[in-house]
């Protein structure tokens, strides 16, 4: 490419290498670049644009990917703006599914939206980001102008997608209405006059439909950065909160660093390049000691659980975690702060100190969500009591004295006798 300075050259490549960070596809390069050196060149800031429905009310680190990434951008001095799809929320999103998304209610998404914003400026500078619902133009548009937008697509380029053909190959019901979620989520980019969009590899139709609705509407097309999605922590799938695989943003630090250790060894570089702030530089330093046999990965999971902790929560705990996680796996020493119930709030619970029936008493102190889960966690080996593991769902036991229950790896109670 051509640059009318070398400081103009300079200053595209500082800002390229940063927002190229971590992208899968950048559609379509050429054009995009041409952007962010107008950009420079103008002193114009772009519009990067990121949708979110408040489907499910709070955000974990894989949500986090996107966000960062806007985060990158706004640092080098561009505009933000996010999308919070109370309407594009109650079609729900097709992308990646095999089955009709379920509605939720208009309260349900504007509750959850709340949340979303609240976790959004862990990261972003709120005073720098601009924010829309989508209602603003979807609730005053007539009829006759939503038939108007959906003449500027096919059903035959619709179908064109993995979820609808295979759904319509395994003669699983498409409604009528997830068809226009597409098109509802190329208008934003019309409504807010969109540079760039981004989104997941799954989101890549309908990031490239917001194209064509900006062309039909006589604007240039947006073009488009596509980031990975995080694998959760069982090492296979998306990180999702109904596969119960993820970190939350707002769990406690002793929380989200026992989470982070037992992310599989291969999937430590990819937390560190998409969830973390670590510079190039040390990316190249743990994809290289990584691959080389240089460090023990248990120690780099532990800087990475340090640095996302003092990510969300003041500086220090961080290091604090990780102390706490070394007393109490390493050295087998117990947590300093644990729960604690005494025999009179067991009788209140309607549990006999005489006869503890184990099942019950991890039920109803909730560190299980159902008697049967209590089962699974004894059976599989992970309940302790006094350091003995036990294995027998039908245990019962006595209290004559203090006693520590552990369930898992990070959940405690003390049980006191008097």
């Amino acid at each position: 490419m051509e640059f009318d300075s070398p400081e103009l050259k300079k200053e595209f490549e500082h800002q390229w290498q940063i927002i190229s960070r971590g992208a899968v596809e950048i559609i379509p390069e050429d054009e995009f670049k041409a952007k962010v050196i107008r950009s420079i060149k103008e002193n114009k800031p772009l519009r990067v644009k990121q949708g979110f429905d408040p489907t499910a009310p709070d955000i974990h680190l894989g949500h986090t990917v996107g966000i960062r990434k806007l985060k990158q951008f706004q640092d080098l001095g561009h505009k933000i703006v996010l999308i919070v799809g109370d309407y594009t929320g109650l079609v729900g999103d097709p992308s990646g599914r095999s089955e009709t998304r379920p509605m939720l209610s208009y309260d349900e998404l504007m509750a959850n939206s709340e949340t979303y914003q609240k976790q959004f400026f862990k990261i972003l500078d709120r005073s720098r980001t601009e924010i829309h619902y989508n209602g603003e133009w979807f609730k005053e548009m007539e009829f006759i102008k939503y038939m108007h937008l959906a003449t500027k697509f096919t059903v035959a380029r619709l179908l064109e997608r993995d979820d609808f053909a295979k759904r319509f190959k395994n003669g699983i019901p498409i409604s009528v209405h997830e068809l226009f979620y597409p098109l509802m989520q190329a208008y934003d980019s019309v409504a807010i006059r969109a540079d760039i969009e981004l989104g997941a590899t799954e989101q890549t139709f309908n990031l490239l439909a917001g194209r064509t609705i900006q062309e039909a509407f006589n604007m240039e097309p947006q073009c488009i950065l596509t980031l990975p999605i995080l694998v959760g922590l069982d090492g296979q799938r998306r990180m999702s909160k109904s596969l119960g695989n993820y970190i939350g943003i707002d769990e406690s630090p002793r929380e989200m660093f026992g989470k982070v250790m037992s992310i599989p060894d291969e999937q430590i570089y990819h937390y560190f390049e998409l969830a973390t702030d670590v510079s190039l530089e040390e990316l190249k330093k743990i994809r290289a000691d990584l691959s080389q046999n240089n460090i023990n990965p248990m120690d780099l999971k532990k800087k990475l659980g340090e640095t996302l902790v003092d990510m969300y929560h003041p500086g220090g705990s961080g290091a604090e975690a990780r102390q706490e996680f070394e007393r109490i796996f390493s050295q087998k020493q117990l947590p300093d702060e644990i729960p604690e119930i005494d025999s009179r709030q067991l009788i209140e619970l309607e549990i006999k100190p005489e006869a503890i029936y184990l099942v019950h008493l991890m039920t109803k102190t909730g560190l299980s969500k159902s008697n049967g889960e209590a089962r699974k966690l004894i059976v599989g080996g992970g309940v302790y009591l006094d350091n003995q593991r036990i294995t027998d769902p039908d245990f019962e036991f006595k209290l004559s004295r203090d006693m520590v229950l552990k369930v898992g790896k990070r959940r405690f109670l003390k049980l006191k006798a008097k």
